[in-house]
């Protein structure tokens, strides 16, 4: 069955993580072969959309620009091995531009984060992935979840990240990406004041013209998902569009998740 008209204004906004072959087991559902990766972008080149960066969103969420006819984003967390490596030479060699977002305590020399072992970039290499057409943004320096941790973690979280990257890079850091998307009324605020213009959650919705910018809904691209998948994405079908409230059970899941930390600290979000 070929995919749903585009009737609504929806924006996907696809997430990946790693794009490897072997991945270490705790990321392999969030991972995709190469093989498929390339797939995948072939069907964004053959949509017609026009690919942009989270900037250009943002620039059109904040009624600053328009944004182009029928935009799609690629984005990245993290920040794994293969990404300023074949994976930026993929999407350079179909021009397509992305955003990376950067979990600085992974990458950073002595560094420390929650995310467990598995081949990482270095911090160094975020200039290499500027010079290859990739925006980059901050995924804090743990990877915590950010909903449950204490105000004076959660500022450490979002001002430290963005300045070591803007250490770096030489120029301001304004996007940010919620580790595994867990964020919450206070955690949007902070990260208006902490200076970031937007921040990405994931919601597995499409993002519209209309959607709030310190909750950018995105899709994450799971090892399961086929190139039919991301064609009904493109096409404006197979999940609901952003904005959107919370619902009960989202709700719910928080303040479960605020209890257990509450006891055993911050916790990994993934």
């Amino acid at each position: 069955m070929s995919p749903a008209p585009e009737t609504t204004p929806a924006v996907p906004v696809l997430l990946y993580h790693a794009v490897m072959d072997d991945p270490p087991e705790w990321i392999a559902e969030f991972t995709v072969t190469p093989k498929d990766f390339a797939a995948h972008l072939d069907a964004v080149v053959d949509s017609g959309r026009t690919p942009v960066t989270i900037g250009v969103l943002a620039d059109g969420l904040a009624g600053r620009a328009p944004l182009p006819p029928r935009p799609v984003l690629l984005t990245f967390d993290d920040g794994f091995a293969d990404l300023p490596g074949p994976t930026a030479d993929v999407l350079t060699g179909r021009g397509l531009p992305a955003t990376a977002y950067l979990t600085t305590g992974a990458i950073a020399p002595g560094g420390r984060s929650l995310l467990p072992p598995a081949p990482m970039m270095t911090l160094d290499e975020a200039a290499r992935l500027e010079e290859a057409g990739l925006e980059i943004g901050s995924h804090t320096v743990t990877h915590a979840q950010l909903d449950t941790l204490t105000a004076r973690r959660l500022r450490a979280e979002l001002l430290d990240s963005k300045a070591v990257l803007e250490d770096v890079l030489g120029h301001s850091v304004p996007h940010l990406a919620y580790p595994h998307g867990y964020n919450s009324p206070r955690v949007r605020a902070m990260a208006a004041r902490a200076g970031y213009e937007t921040a990405a959650a994931v919601r597995h919705a499409l993002s519209s013209d209309r959607d709030e910018r310190y909750r950018i809904a995105r899709l994450i691209v799971r090892r399961g998902h086929t190139v039919a998948d991301v064609e009904a994405w493109l096409a404006g079908g197979g999940a609901r569009i952003a904005p959107y409230r919370d619902g009960p059970k989202t709700i719910a899941w928080r303040w479960y998740r605020r209890g257990r930390a509450a006891l055993r600290g911050p916790e990994f979000a993934g």
